[in-house]
């Protein structure tokens, strides 16, 4: 009868400190999934997702140009994004530094404007629709021979749609009023691709990008390009074009690194 007594409270006993200490264990040993990198470089469109709240992620490239004989290389191709809400973002595209090849040509080099932007994501809609809207103003700071003179604002509406486990489409509509000659233009842009998951980690697409300004020819382009995570948080990409208009750059490629990480929780 003791036996039989002691064995009854060892296994309530027993029981009480498994159903206790169940839930602290689990929680011990399960761990959110690491956030993964996406970025809007290297397509012409921009990501349909904003980044997480609270993470800072700077996207970063070199791009070398080919036109009329002469080239031109762009650097660093930084944007700076900060994920301020859930679905909200700030954006600060920092200026870059156009260099043209060959020397004495008569074209200067230079640096180009800063633009500072918001981006607001509008939700994830049958599971595999995102569409968000960026807007954009950039400021002349950059060089005499480089920068436009003016306030520019743009506007972008980017979106994706998940064809399949591996296949996505997507493409943006955009809006951009450039000074040109100390006048507000017009250009309105879209843009189209196909992105093929090829492994986990890596991902390629084919784009069309046209831009229809409101005087002057429309600059067609083909895109190509391709990127990796080397990590969840960090990507290298490349990318090539050929211009289908005489208007359109002849040709340009360009390589890129992006990395994200969290400064606020």
């Amino acid at each position: 009868m003791r036996f039989l007594l002691w064995a009854r409270i060892v296994i309530a006993f027993s029981a009480g400190v498994l159903f206790e200490n169940g839930p602290l264990v689990h929680a011990q040993t399960t761990t959110e999934p690491e956030e993964t990198i996406s970025t809007d470089r290297p397509a012409v469109a921009d990501s349909s997702v904003v980044v997480p709240k609270g993470a800072l992620q700077f996207e970063n490239g070199l791009l070398v140009t080919g036109a009329q004989g002469q080239s031109i290389v762009d650097f660093t191709e930084t944007s700076v994004r900060f994920g301020l809400l859930n679905k909200t973002e700030l954006r600060l595209g920092v200026p870059d530094y156009f260099h043209n090849l060959p020397a004495g040509t008569g074209t200067t080099s230079g640096f180009g404007d800063m633009s500072v932007g918001v981006k607001q994501q509008f939700g994830t809609f049958y599971g595999k629709f995102d569409i968000s809207a960026v807007v954009f103003l950039s400021f002349p700071t950059g060089a005499s021979s480089v920068s436009s003179h003016g306030y520019d604002p743009g506007l972008q509406v980017p979106w994706s749609y998940k064809l399949s486990e591996n296949w996505t489409a997507g493409g943006q509509l955009a809006s951009y009023w450039p000074t040109t000659a100390g006048k507000h233009t017009y250009t309105g842009e879209t843009t189209f691709f196909i992105d093929r998951q090829l492994t986990k980690p890596w991902d390629a697409f084919l784009e069309y990008a046209g831009d229809f300004p409101q005087r002057g020819s429309p600059r067609n382009l083909l895109h190509f390009g391709s990127s990796y995570k080397l990590a969840p948080r960090h990507q290298i990409d490349v990318h090539v074009g050929v211009g289908l208009s005489g208007t359109a750059p002849d040709h340009f490629v360009g390589i890129g690194y992006s990395f994200l990480f969290h400064v606020a929780r």
